[in-house]
């Protein structure tokens, strides 16, 4: 079944859809259609790898295991530590330490080791890295650092996972020479690891030995100066807590003496006070202390009393003062008061001397007290000082001894030499080489051999920019895809096998030979124009082209030929008036234009010039004499009533023009027809020409119908299965049959 025609509107809508997506056929279809590009390179390029691999020179690497050690023999015993530990001590789980000692390894200390004892700076095969047997050219020796930069060079070192192991290689072009530097290279490692040990720890010891001589100056020291400041203060082998312990003592019992004396100083002081307020005009008013104190005070305060009663009684009795018994009671008076006062002088004179005593007794116990206290606080300075310079001596005495201890056992421990490093496996001599990898570099060549050609391959696809399929024309130049004219010899009678009958008009080739892949072509475009307006069909159609020599004249007779076989009247008229072909396809080669399009539009008469051909329904009217001035000429006004008029005397009528883009007639024509069809010569208009011919044509407002592919041949790798029926051993239908036995086209 023949596809419907797509309209123009969906061809450019399906054109901007296509456009930013990837398509893989068109990546693979340059590949596939220049294959020969693509797989020659990718032979020369492997071959030359080839090559190449073979001239390299062979390299041997050597292997040995290298063991770290966390735990390395303590022969001293575990409480020994060393100065500086063998390994990575308590951080022996780092990954650093591993990776510095992989670093080591290839150091230039390590490198420069093994280079003066092998004299590998003298080495020439080995500087030049030349193989076994190879001659050593004379040459100067080279620096030792450049001889270690090319040792370092060729060793790498590895670590296996989840251990403890590191696998060192060496590579050279001699087996027996990698393997003997390879274990030289491991040899001075150990060496210098050790070397490096000793080295810290002989800084260590020196600087132990320089430390232990001047903490025994500072013991020796420090000792002295207690011992002198003992001397000085006259500090004996007593603990100063027990002195402190004595003073308080002493302080707590003076304390005590001073707050009894100071109560009995406070007595004193009062008692004195109330002896004091007697008055001597009635003494008998004496503290009730003091007459129980004294018994004496008491009888001469009694008879102090009595001689004032005695005399109050008298002058009671009525006896004055001059009686005489009344004077000698107030003699009596006196006399009494006056021994009483005497008494009270004596007990308050008794009273302040023994406040002077009292007063005396306290500023000496607080003297003493405040000696005791004096005593007590330089006894603390004496202590502080005692202590401060009896830890100066117990520090240096602790750091000495510590100093000593770990200057003996170091000592001890640098005269072991342990290493922590040691050779599980030792290098052995390769047995075969590592590089080149024939088989890896092969492998490589081929894909990079692959991947060249391929890009060769596209490369040559993007150059070629002409329109070579279907997708081109709807996504190139957004127009619609009407069909294909398949390529055909003229002298195999259209491509049928077997049947060598040269054709007298290949345009007629659907006329002569129906059953052929170019027929069946023609009517799959005929039947598509039907589609592209079936309730208007196209009464007028012009052909044209882009460029010359695309065939757009056989195109116009194929399609008119397809036309006229349905049983439509069909007029062929060409408008080429600048190199027509028409007359020499229907008059034959050789005969000149005749009467034609150039004639009728002249003369007015067209029926003298319409020729009737050997297609059945197809008639022609040829260009007739080529005027000078054809665009003038058809864009007259007598043309359109020309065409109008042709219009309806044939159901069809067809116009051959030349092409767009060289000059103008095809354009003047496609504003005067229902539809354009743009020829596009396969494999040979370029898009930019192609797509320079559609904007022209729409630039006028022409209604381009699509684009025919024509002289292609679907034998190409462009083409697919689709269009298989149109191959030159076809002449069968999209369903298989054979095209005699296909019902015939009636659209």
């Amino acid at each position: 079944m023949i596809p419907p025609a797509i309209s123009s509107s969906t061809a450019e809508t399906r054109a901007s859809e296509r456009e930013p997506s990837l398509d893989v056929l068109a990546i693979w279809r340059p590949i596939r259609k220049h294959w020969r590009t693509a797989l020659s390179t990718a032979v020369m390029v492997t071959v030359g790898v080839g090559f190449w691999t073979m001239r390299q020179k062979k390299i041997y690497e050597a292997a040995a295991t290298v063991q770290f050690d966390p735990n390395p023999p303590k022969p001293l015993g575990g409480k020994v530590e060393n100065i500086v530990e063998v390994g990575n001590g308590a951080m022996w789980d780092t990954r650093e330490y591993y990776e510095t000692q992989y670093q080591i390894i290839k150091s230039r200390r390590v490198s420069l080791g093994v280079v003066r004892d092998l004299a590998l700076h003298h080495d020439q095969a080995f500087l030049l890295n030349l193989p076994k047997d190879a001659p050593v050219p004379d040459a100067e020796p080279y620096d030792e650092d450049v001889a270690a930069d090319i040792l370092r060079s060729r060793v790498t070192v590895d670590a296996v996972k989840q251990s403890r192991l590191a696998t060192v290689r060496l590579q050279d072009a001699n087996p027996e020479r990698a393997a003997r530097v390879l274990k030289k290279v491991i040899e001075t490692y150990r060496e210098q690891n050790v070397d490096m040990v000793l080295e810290s720890t002989d800084e260590a010891i020196g600087w132990l030995r320089a430390e232990h001589d001047r903490l025994k100056g500072e013991l020796e020291t420090s000792e002295l100066d207690l011992h002198k400041y003992k001397e000085k203060n006259n500090i004996l082998s007593v603990d100063f807590a027990d002195k402190s312990n004595l003073l308080r003592e002493e302080m707590g019992q003076l304390n005590e003496s001073l707050t009894t004396v100071k109560n009995r100083q406070g007595q004193v002081s009062s008692r004195r006070n109330q002896v004091a307020k007697v008055r001597s005009d009635d003494p008998a008013q004496l503290p009730a202390t003091e007459m129980l104190k004294s018994e004496f005070l008491q009888d001469l305060r009694r008879q102090y009393v009595q001689a004032v009663k005695d005399r109050d009684a008298l002058m009671k009795a009525g006896l004055g003062k001059a009686h005489p018994d009344v004077q000698a009671a107030d003699t009596k008076v006196e006399t009494a008061r006056a021994a009483l006062l005497a008494e009270v002088k004596n007990i308050q004179g008794a009273l302040d001397g023994d406040l002077v005593a009292v007063q005396s007794e306290v500023g000496d116990i607080a003297g003493r007290l405040e000696h005791a206290k004096k005593e007590a606080l330089e006894l603390n300075l004496l202590e502080i000082q005692y202590n401060r310079l009896r830890r100066t001596k117990e520090n240096t005495e602790k750091l000495y001894s510590l100093v000593l201890e770990r200057s003996t056992e170091s000592d001890l421990t640098r005269r072991l030499r342990v290493n922590n490093v040691s050779i599980v496996d030792e290098p052995t001599v390769p047995s075969g080489p590592v590089r080149p990898n024939t088989s890896l570099n092969l492998t490589i060549g081929l894909g990079l051999g692959l991947a060249l050609g391929a890009g060769a391959a596209f490369g040559r696809g993007l150059l070629d920019r002409t329109v070579k399929t279907p997708e081109d024309v709807e996504t190139a130049l957004g127009t619609t895809f009407l069909g294909l004219i398949p390529e055909f010899d003229p002298g195999n009678a259209g491509g049928r096998p077997g049947r060598r009958r040269a054709m007298k008009h290949p345009e007629l080739v659907v006329h002569e030979e129906p059953l052929s892949g170019v027929a069946e072509a023609a009517r799959s475009i005929r039947t598509n124009l039907a589609f592209m307006s079936p309730d208007k069909p196209f009464k007028t159609m012009l052909v044209t082209s882009a460029g010359p020599a695309e065939g757009k004249t056989t195109v116009g007779c194929c399609i008119a030929t397809a036309i006229a076989q349905t049983g439509k009247r069909v007029l062929l008229i060409d408008c080429d008036l600048r190199r027509p072909r028409i007359h020499r396809i229907f008059r034959g080669r050789g005969t000149d234009a005749g009467p034609g399009l150039t004639t009728a539009l002249l003369e007015g008469h067209s029926d003298s010039c319409v020729i009737t051909t050997e297609v059945p329904n197809l008639f022609v009217i040829p260009a007739g004499p080529i005027p000078p001035n054809p665009s003038e000429l058809l864009h007259s006004e007598r043309f359109r009533t020309f065409l109008a008029s042709m219009a309806e005397q044939y159901d069809q009528v067809i116009l051959d023009s030349p092409p767009v883009v060289a000059v103008t007639d095809a354009v003047i024509l496609s504003t005067m027809v229902d539809a354009t069809v743009l020829v596009i010569r396969a494999f040979k208009t370029t898009k930019d020409l192609a797509r320079h011919g559609v904007r022209l044509l729409n630039d006028v407002g022409a209604n381009l119908a699509g684009a025919v592919l024509n002289a292609v041949n679907v034998n190409r790798d462009e083409y697919n299965y689709w269009y298989k029926y149109y191959r030159k051993d076809g002449g069968y239908s999209a369903d298989g049959r054979r095209e005699a036995d296909a019902p015939t086209d009636a659209a």
